[in-house]
């Protein structure tokens, strides 16, 4: 970890006052904007040096119904099947397990991070690699309230993607470390259980609880449980070798490598059918990039789509997180249009929204626009990392974190931001 000098102008994010009441309405009016996460704030003066939009236009709302998210099929059998063979890790035995890779350096000044930020680095494998691809982040302040796992673990998590395959890298802060995690399909192999990989672009990530949401696009999100991280090292059915290998062979199991494995174990659909291929304005969400909000008075899960500049802009969608943990039909409590197109991250923290944007081979820009109560106002840009992606909201340090996802210019890092408390 290395922390760049200090340069005026984060300090200066826009934060928070709250509005006169009379300008909320009604105490009932307020409660229903509350539950939607409408902020009752505005920004304060505009960031020096930073380029001030326009009002975007309104926009339709959304169709909430578009929405709905019902249960996936159960993957308790197969599940269940694998943990009588193949040995149960916590997420804090992993952290302390042998092998770990070790943070590298440099890449802060490759990815054209900001002045005054944190940054992580991958070694030089995992930095320069084109086969793999950073995409989602999550942090331990998105999980739980106190901000430490079980055994003091404080760690922050990627999402990549390979052709046909994803993998989770637990990084952690304290012993400047990191290990990755291969995601599989848990199946029944006649009756044996297996895996499979799962081929997906995993685009953002959302770690609640004991729960971690991936996103995939076209259907809705796959679920997966800390509680069920296998150790093929310590398994005595397992193997970590023959990287070419994934799932049961011979009565043996295998990783690509990798000394574990992480099943899914379910998952939440679209309840009116899938996705597009292309962005469409109208119908399921393309669940392009996922996020918690834990400062709303019910905590939310947030998603949101990548659309190109020429074609509808993309839509928002938030959800209660605590309906995710039982089996009925889930609603979107709140939904609207984008404030701007290739939006490859967001969040919202104490009303406060925040996105990435994508610009190719330029540097990308970090998007802060006034919510109002029917639609987006200014929309403050400030120029950030190249290839900027999910976002998440560490409150106890008052940062949001993002990955930073080209190779050669790759780096996890985090920015400043008062209202991520």
């Amino acid at each position: 970890m290395s922390e760049l000098p200090r340069r005026a102008g984060w300090d200066t994010l826009p934060s928070v006052m709250i509005l006169q009441r009379a300008a909320i309405g009604v105490r009932r009016r307020k409660i229903a904007l509350l539950a939607a996460g409408v902020p009752l704030s505005v920004p304060v003066a505009a960031v020096p040096d930073v380029v001030q939009a326009a009002p975007a236009q309104a926009a339709a709302a959304p169709n909430l119904r578009d929405f709905d998210l019902r249960r996936g099929l159960d993957r308790g059998a197969p599940i269940r099947a694998l943990s009588k063979r193949l040995h149960r890790s916590s997420v804090d035995a992993l952290l302390k397990s042998s092998g770990q890779k070790k943070f590298g350096g440099g890449c802060g000044k490759a990815a054209a991070v900001p002045a005054h930020s944190v940054v992580y680095c991958f070694d030089k494998a995992d930095s320069n690699t084109t086969k793999w691809v950073p995409q989602g982040v999550a942090t331990i302040s998105d999980a739980v309230a106190g901000e430490r796992w079980a055994g003091g673990g404080r760690p922050v998590l990627v999402s990549w993607h390979d052709s046909g395959r994803i993998r989770l890298t637990f990084v952690d802060p304290d012993r400047r470390s990191y290990r990755h995690v291969l995601l599989v399909y848990p199946t029944m192999k006649g009756k044996r259980p297996t895996y499979t990989d799962i081929g997906i672009h995993a685009g953002g990530i959302a770690w609640y609880g004991d729960k971690l949401h991936v996103a995939d696009t076209r259907h809705g999100v796959r679920e997966f449980d800390m509680r069920h991280i296998y150790d093929l090292a310590k398994s005595k059915a397992g193997s970590t070798g023959s990287s070419g290998r994934v799932g049961l062979h011979g009565g043996k199991y295998y990783g690509h490598g990798y000394r574990y494995v992480m099943p899914q174990t379910g998952s939440w659909r679209f309840a009116n059918g899938k996705a597009g291929r292309g962005c469409k304005g109208t119908g399921p969400l393309r669940m392009s990039w996922v996020a918690v909000d834990r400062t709303t008075w019910s905590h939310s899960l947030i998603a949101g789509e990548w659309c190109r500049p020429k074609g509808p802009r993309g839509r928002v969608v938030t959800w209660p997180l605590p309906a995710l943990s039982g089996t009925r039909t889930v609603h979107a409590n709140w939904a609207a249009t984008l404030p701007g197109d290739r939006i490859q991250g967001g969040v919202r923290t104490n009303g406060q929204w925040w996105f990435t944007q994508g610009r190719g081979k330029k540097r990308g820009r970090l998007l802060m626009p006034q919510r109002g109560l029917w639609d987006w106002g200014r929309v403050t840009y400030r120029t950030i990392s190249h290839g900027p992606e999910d976002l998440s909201c560490y409150r106890g340090q008052h940062r949001i974190w993002t990955v930073a996802e080209y190779a050669r210019k790759r780096a996890l890092w985090s920015f400043p931001a008062d209202s991520c408390r």
